[in-house]
């Protein structure tokens, strides 16, 4: 394999990225690994830890080749929508031979069996998936549950058991549809992603990010690269102001369009907004077994940033870009492999940017803006045009 892609969000880059990313070069045997990785903003709905450059330094640092990052309209989308943003932008660039993500179990034919299956959206699927909505059932599970109803095969439970599974499934189910020849591997991972206490050597971001929310950060020492410990700081909390003045600037028409914020839901957000003045509480308030945490967190992020359903579509739809973030300096040559290879324009300086029409330039103006906000939350001053040569 020549090059192989990873999605990753590194919120923040840990040991156990750092054995991702050896497994695809040593076990593997790729020649150059670009990761995708999210902006400023991640899939949890949440501002990540560091700012996307420190980020993307830190995976060039750890041995990535280059670093693209993925638009903040799907960086904050549902797992569907991210899955298939990342995979529309590998496809794109032309160069990708193999995807290596984190599972917590699962074979690659696994994923490639229950993906087929999952793709035949037919009208009985689509009423077995209704009855198992309606009974409260996730989206993830009742998906599994009506295609297991309309097939003899026997397809993996486990794979719609954890976040990291679905999003592998949703990146196989994305990479059929494209029609891609890119091939999968699962990568199974060490100990439970959610897991909030944290472990010695290779732990969860969430107990990471735990202990970094509580002003511990000297905790976290022994479960990053020293090149990641040393550019901690604090959590970015003075985003709880500016995520609840975007609430109050917004009606429940205004929330209605924004994708997954459906079947009431915009009213209940309004409503006990008076009175949960900060993100944290509110979301507490409003999740429930039917409308989880990070679904209330992406609503809320979505509606900071301006990013409405229609739109998130047309994007999906599109051919974007592909912003390069960092690069390892001594593979320059993958930018003359993309310029003659990629079906997306590439963006490595300003004058890059002035070039984008219609959604592309929407979409970028929306990765502009989570930088402009990180930078006022955080109280830094960042250039949006950078491309860090490592």
């Amino acid at each position: 394999m020549k090059i192989c892609a990873v999605i990753a969000e590194y919120n923040p880059f840990h040991l156990g990225h750092l054995k991702h990313i050896d497994y695809v070069k040593n076990v593997l045997g790729a020649e150059k690994v670009i990761v995708i990785m999210s902006g400023n903003f991640t899939q949890r709905g949440e501002p990540a830890i560091l700012d996307k450059f420190s980020r993307a330094r830190h995976a060039v640092l750890a041995g990535a080749d280059a670093v693209i990052e993925l638009p903040t309209v799907f960086a904050t989308a549902n797992a569907e929508c991210f899955a298939r943003g990342a995979v529309n932008l590998i496809c794109d660039l032309g160069v990708v031979d193999g995807l290596c993500f984190g599972v917590e179990s699962g074979s690659a034919e696994e994923y490639y069996s229950l993906a087929r299956a999952l793709n035949n959206e037919s009208k009985e699927f689509k009423k077995a998936l209704k009855a198992h909505l309606d009974k409260g059932v996730s989206l993830a599970k009742a998906k599994f549950l009506a295609v297991s109803e309309l097939s003899s095969d026997g397809f993996n439970q486990d794979l719609v058991s954890s976040p990291n599974n679905i999003l592998g499934l949703e990146y196989t189910k994305a990479l059929l549809k494209n029609q891609s020849g890119i091939a999968i591997y699962p990568m199974l991972r060490e100990g439970d992603h959610n897991d909030r206490e944290l472990k010695k050597g290779i732990t969860s971001a969430t107990s990471i990010r735990e202990k970094i929310k509580a002003g511990e950060v000297k905790k976290t020492k022994g479960n990053l690269p020293p090149f990641v410990y040393k550019d901690l700081k604090g959590y970015p909390f003075a985003f709880d102001k500016i995520i609840m003045a975007a609430l109050a600037r917004s009606s429940e028409d205004d929330l209605r369009k924004i994708i997954d914020c459906t079947e009431g839901l915009e009213n209940r957000i309004k409503a006990l907004s008076k009175d949960n003045l900060s993100v944290d509480a509110l979301v507490e308030k409003v999740s429930t077994k039917r409308y989880p945490q990070t679904r209330i967190r992406r609503i809320l992020t979505s509606n900071l940033l301006g990013i409405k359903e229609k739109f998130l579509f047309d994007c999906l739809d599109s051919k974007l870009y592909a912003k390069i973030l960092a690069l390892d300096s001594n593979k320059k040559d993958i930018i003359s492999l993309l310029k003659e290879r990629s079906e997306v324009p590439l963006l490595t300086r300003k004058s890059d940017a002035s070039a984008l029409k219609k959604f592309q330039e929407k979409c970028f103006e929306i990765d502009v803006l989570a930088q402009d906000l990180y930078s006022l939350a955080t109280d830094t001053k960042i250039n949006e045009n950078n491309m860090l040569i490592i």
